[in-house]
C-alpha cells in the first residue's frame, strides 16, 4: 500500500488532462494528442480510478470523433467500453447514456451514388473507402459495448437499445448491405416500428425477389427466439406502412407460408406446422438459414428437439456480430 500512494498522487485531477488535451485536439495535434490519451488513461486504470479514465476516455471518443478522425475515436470507444470490463462497472442508464453519446458522434454520410466520369469514381472509392471505416469502427464499439451489457447487468443478449443502434447503423452505413446481420441486432433490439420501416425502405430499392426473403427472415429470427408478438407486430406494421406509402406488399408463396406459420403458432398444432413445413420446402430452401430457424421454432413452440444438438448454426454463425 505505501508504494501505491505516491503513484496515485502522480495523478493529477481528469479535468485537468481532459481540458489539456481538448485544446491539443483543437489545434490539429490529432496522432499526438490520441497517444497520450491512451498512456494516461492506462494511468488511470493502473491505479484503479475507472471512473476518472472513464471520463478521459469518453472525452477523447466524442472529441476525435467530432473532428471526423473516426480511427482514432473508434478506438478510444472501444478502450472505453474495455475500460467498463475491467472496473466491472455495473450496467446502469447513466452508462449507457454515455455509450449513446459516442454513438451519434460517429459520422453519418450519405455515399454518392452518381456517376459521370473517372473523377466521380475515384470519389467514389474514397467514399466507400470511408464508410467501410465508419462502420467497422462503430460495429466494434457497439459489439463490445453489447458484451459489456449482457455481462454486467442487462438482457442477456445485451442491452436492446445497442442492438437498434448497430442495426440502424449497419443499415445507413454500410457500402454493402447485409439484410442479414441487420435483421439479428434488429430483433434483439426494442423498435420493431423502426425494423419495418427499414424494411419498407429496403424493399424499396432491392433486387426483385429479396424482398420477400427479407421479410421472411426477420419474422422468422423472431419466432426463432420465442417472439410471436413482434413477429406479428412485424408483419401489421409492415403492411400499415405499405399502404400508407400506396406501395406493393410482396405477393409469394414464401410470404404466404409465413402468413399460414403465423396462424398455427397461435395454436397447438405440430403436424400443421410440419406439414407447411413440407408443402412451402422449395420456398424455405430459398435461404439456407430457414431450415435452421424453423427448427429452433419448433423446438421452442413445440419442444421438438434436435436430431443433432450441436445445430443451431444461425445463430452461431452471428455471434461474432
Amino acid at each position: 500500500m505505501s508504494r501505491e500512494k505516491p503513484r496515485r498522487a502522480t495523478l493529477p485531477p481528469v479535468q485537468e488532462n481532459i481540458d489539456k488535451l481538448e485544446k491539443a485536439l483543437n489545434e490539429g495535434n490529432f496522432y499526438g494528442t490520441q497517444q497520450m490519451y491512451k498512456s494516461i488513461s492506462a494511468r488511470y486504470v493502473s491505479a484503479q480510478r475507472y471512473s476518472e479514465a472513464l471520463d478521459l476516455l469518453h472525452s477523447g471518443a466524442c472529441l476525435q470523433l467530432k473532428h471526423g478522425q473516426v480511427i482514432c475515436g473508434a478506438e478510444l470507444a472501444v478502450l472505453f467500453v474495455e475500460t467498463l470490463v475491467k472496473g466491472k462497472i455495473p450496467y446502469d442508464e447513466d452508462i449507457l447514456d454515455r455509450v449513446r453519446k459516442i454513438y451519434k458522434a460517429f459520422p453519418q454520410i450519405p455515399v454518392p451514388s452518381n456517376l459521370a466520369d473517372d473523377d466521380d469514381v475515384q470519389e467514389l472509392a474514397e467514399a466507400l473507402g470511408a464508410a467501410k471505416t465508419r462502420l467497422e469502427g462503430c460495429s466494434s464499439f457497439l459489439r463490445a459495448a453489447i458484451k459489456w451489457s449482457a455481462e454486467f447487468g442487462a438482457h442477456r443478449n445485451g442491452d436492446p437499445q445497442l442492438h437498434a443502434m448497430l442495426a440502424e447503423y449497419m443499415y445507413s452505413e454500410s457500402p454493402e448491405l447485409d439484410m442479414a446481420r441487420v435483421s439479428y441486432h434488429f430483433v434483439r433490439g426494442n423498435n420493431p416500428k423502426k425494423f419495418a420501416s427499414t424494411l419498407v425502405n429496403f424493399m424499396s430499392k432491392c433486387y426483385p425477389g429479396e424482398d420477400d426473403i427479407a421479410i421472411a427472415r426477420a419474422v422468422l429470427i423472431y419466432l426463432s427466439m420465442g417472439n410471436l408478438r413482434d413477429a406479428n407486430y412485424l408483419m401489421d406494421e409492415l403492411k400499415r406502412q405499405v399502404a400508407s406509402q400506396e406501395l406493393g406488399f410482396p405477393q409469394s408463396d414464401l410470404i404466404q407460408f409465413i402468413t399460414f406459420l403465423l396462424l398455427t403458432l397461435e395454436r397447438d398444432a405440430l403436424p400443421l406446422f410440419n406439414m407447411l413445413r413440407v408443402n412451402y420446402k422449395s420456398s424455405i430452401d430459398r435461404e439456407s438459414a430457414f431450415n435452421e430457424l424453423l427448427d429452433d421454432i419448433a423446438e421452442k413452440f413445440y419442444g421438438v428437439q434436435r436430431r443433432n444438438p450441436l445445430q443451431g448454426m444461425f445463430g452461431d454463425l452471428f455471434k461474432m456480430m
